[in-house]
């Protein structure tokens, strides 16, 4: 079984299509089209089934997905250990994280790791919580930070910090330079939040939503579904509803003061920050030493 053969298969599920998927590895479309022949050839079934204009995982397909992933992964550790052992203080390492902790808090500390590591390579990669988790399995990312711990077995989720949500709102709201807002002052006020996904866990900050409403006893209110965190903070800037949003996401808009943070104690949150990684993977030194200066 060749390897560029597993590759092709995995870019074709990441990139949703042959298409992307030759692009991404720089192939034509037949010659991706024939390594995943060759390979579905070696494995006795179809990997995939066309629906419409896009291609979908057979159940052959869907139980081949973490063995052909877990084989790129392990060949890239490979490579890892051995340009290790040339210069332990160098060598590349690609940190996953959600986009929103891109914040100035965290992009100066990872400013400060390249200042101490200057022969570091450090790579970034943002992605939903999910989406890093599967960053991380691949092995396309050493390392990922994301919203909760992951509780899949083949990953180890290590806690690093809380992200703090705030209620922002409007400057135009009428409780936005009230001193102190309780939940029941809410009771008619739409949220607007991340959208469920069929079959995908909820968003952190729509499950913290959630969470809140329930314990307040506002589990009736309207939620006005926008998949942008961007998109999410125009709305409620235009005054169209209240959002649960981490505190990194909305300094800009709070020192231009497009919006307010109101002081609603009972519905604020705290996020855990996770620092997850493969179970049993090589860890280079440049992998170790950014792992213990996000810990730290």
């Amino acid at each position: 079984m060749e390897l560029d053969h597993l590759e092709a298969f995995v870019a074709i599920v990441r990139q949703g299509g042959v298409t992307r998927a030759a692009a991404a590895l720089h192939l034509s479309q037949p010659a991706l089209s024939r390594r995943l022949h060759l390979l579905e050839h070696e494995v006795g079934a179809p990997l995939f089934e066309r629906i419409g204009r896009g291609f979908a995982l057979t159940q052959a397909g869907r139980a081949f997905l973490p063995h052909a992933q877990a084989v790129l992964a392990s060949m890239r550790d490979a490579l890892d250990a051995v340009a290790a052992l040339s210069d332990p203080t160098r060598g590349s390492v690609t940190l996953a994280l959600v986009g929103t902790l891109a914040s100035s808090h965290l992009t100066r500390s990872l400013q400060r790791f390249r200042e101490q590591h200057p022969r570091i390579d450090l790579r970034l990669r943002t992605a939903l919580s999910a989406e890093v988790s599967e960053l991380v399995r691949s092995g396309d990312a050493a390392l990922g930070l994301r919203y909760r711990a992951d509780s899949a077995r083949d990953l180890v989720s290590r806690p690093v910090f809380e992200e703090r949500m705030l209620v922002v709102c409007s400057p135009r709201f009428r409780l936005a330079r009230s001193a102190h807002v309780s939940a029941k002052a809410l009771a008619d006020e739409p949220w607007i939040a991340f959208p469920r996904r069929p079959g995908r866990a909820p968003e952190p900050y729509a499950n913290a939503l959630e969470q809140r409403l329930v314990a307040n006893g506002l589990e009736s209110a309207r939620i006005i579904p926008i998949d942008s965190l961007s998109a999410q903070k125009r709305m409620v800037e235009a005054g169209f509803g209240l959002a649960l949003m981490p505190e990194s996401s909305v300094v800009e808009e709070l020192r231009a003061k497009t919006l307010c943070a109101l002081r609603a104690p009972s519905m604020r949150a705290n996020v855990p920050v996770m620092l997850v990684q493969r179970r049993h993977a090589y860890a280079s030194a440049a992998t170790k030493a950014l792992a213990t200066f996000l810990c730290e």
